[in-house]
């Protein structure tokens, strides 16, 4: 038996691991834009089963009304990732996008994504040298249409609808520069994130779903604001402590499996 508890404690410890280690990743991301919180989905693992429920009795009439079951531990089956919305930041820039309601940007990526386009909720968006919108990040990957403005634009705007006009000087009309796309999935938890503020399309995640933003359940842009992460320190802080004494537990009860082995160790010396 104290063999059992001593993997059945391994086990635990190294679920109990992963979650350490998702938590401090959810709290280090606290203050990233369009950053969605993770946990971890734990279950049993096999059992040994010594009695079975419901057999009949050699010595009365009856049948045995609970069975004898050891489980073997415990592990970690998946990450699942919290799509819910974020809380508005407001910038002031007009090239910062907040997606109210579903939807995810589409950029291109190139050979990083399986066809070359990736997904993210990250609204800090910036002009490159040759006019696209593209991600303010280390990498700028472009907003897939592509959305180009000329060098002598003097404002941008962009509307609830995601379309994107410019002004040009002597020219009082705005001229329109396309529409930034919104794109859906059946299962967003079927996401694969991959850094960067970027998600890949997986099968778990469904086809994707391609369209104007307020169509088909697609959420409506707000400009000059971002979408700030869903992760709620308090939160957090109380899974990590609740996560410590679990951790604590399985180590004692790992101690307590070794002494009582010791203990069988010696008796037969």
């Amino acid at each position: 038996m104290s063999s059992i508890a001593l993997n059945s404690s391994a086990t635990g410890l190294s679920a109990l691991n992963t979650q350490l280690d998702v938590i401090a990743n959810n709290l280090a991301n606290a203050s990233t834009p369009g950053f969605k919180r993770f946990r971890v989905n734990l279950e049993d693992l096999a059992y040994i089963e010594k009695n079975q429920p419901g057999v009949e009795s050699q010595l009365v009439d009856a049948t045995r009304p609970i069975g004898l079951f050891v489980g073997l531990g415990v592990e970690a089956t998946g990450t699942q990732q919290h799509h819910t919305e974020g809380a508005p930041i407001p910038t002031g820039n007009n090239l910062d996008l907040m997606i109210n309601g579903n939807g995810y940007f589409r950029v291109n990526v190139g050979e990083l994504g399986g066809n070359g386009i990736a997904y993210t909720r990250a609204g800090q968006f910036t002009q490159d040298q040759d006019g696209r919108l593209v991600m303010a990040n280390s990498m700028g990957y472009a907003l897939e249409p592509e959305i180009v403005i000329p060098p002598d634009a003097l404002t941008v705007n962009i509307n609830n609808n995601g379309l994107v006009t410019y002004t040009l000087q002597n020219q009082p009309q705005p001229v329109e520069a396309g529409t930034i796309q919104i794109s859906t999935f059946q299962n967003p938890a079927g996401l694969a994130p991959i850094g960067e503020n970027l998600l890949l399309e997986t099968y778990a995640s469904g086809t994707e779903s391609q369209g104007d933003p307020g169509t088909e359940g697609r959420g409506l842009f707000r400009s000059g604001h971002l979408e700030g992460s869903n992760v709620d320190p308090v939160i957090e802080l109380v899974d990590l402590i609740r996560t410590q004494r679990s951790f604590e537990m399985n180590s004692q009860a790992l101690k307590a499996a070794d002494e009582t082995l010791q203990t069988v160790v010696n008796m037969t010396r």
